[in-house]
């Protein structure tokens, strides 16, 4: 049997390279495809259009402004409100008149007489009643969270 060319032993080393490289690339695409499949965006996140508030404290008077976005339907809305990370022992119902822990009459939409949509410019108050714990004391941080039908919309923060 006559041995193999110096040309013919060079040919297969070139060919199992390119054959390796063939499958890494298709066994790459494969896993690729796999792992974008996978991480698609849960419905809530794909409806959500972002909403821009803001948040100011003056006193024991927490108000939030609506500053870009869409409206929010606030019999829709959740508002959690904490004073240096414990939360207030009363929340406020919105929207809502008189309401335990607060004082009466929130302005904007988070009173009960409002249209019930809050809009770009509109702001929203409430003021907190003595019989609310923690209390707003100076440099204490209020951070308020806020939901819509159980989904985020934002967390805010602000010193007193």
């Amino acid at each position: 049997m006559p041995s193999p060319s110096a040309t013919e032993r060079a040919v297969s080393p070139v060919v199992g390279v390119a054959l390796v490289l063939v499958v890494t690339v298709c066994l790459a695409a494969v896993v690729g495809a796999g792992v974008l499949a996978t991480t698609t965006q849960l419905p809530e996140e794909r409806s959500a259009t972002p909403v821009a508030l803001s948040l100011s404290v003056s006193g024991d008077r927490l108000t939030l402004a609506h500053r870009g976005g869409r409206a929010l339907d606030v019999s829709e809305l959740g508002v959690t409100v904490a004073v240096d990370g414990t939360e207030l022992r009363h929340q406020p119902p919105v929207p809502f008149f008189s309401a335990r822990g607060f004082r009466a009459g929130p302005t904007g939409p988070f009173n009960v007489a409002s249209d019930g949509s809050w809009s770009v410019g509109e702001t929203a108050s409430v003021e907190l009643a003595s019989t609310n714990s923690p209390q707003l004391t100076s440099g204490a941080t209020v951070t308020v969270r806020i939901v819509a039908d159980g989904r985020p919309v934002a967390r805010l923060s602000a010193t007193v």
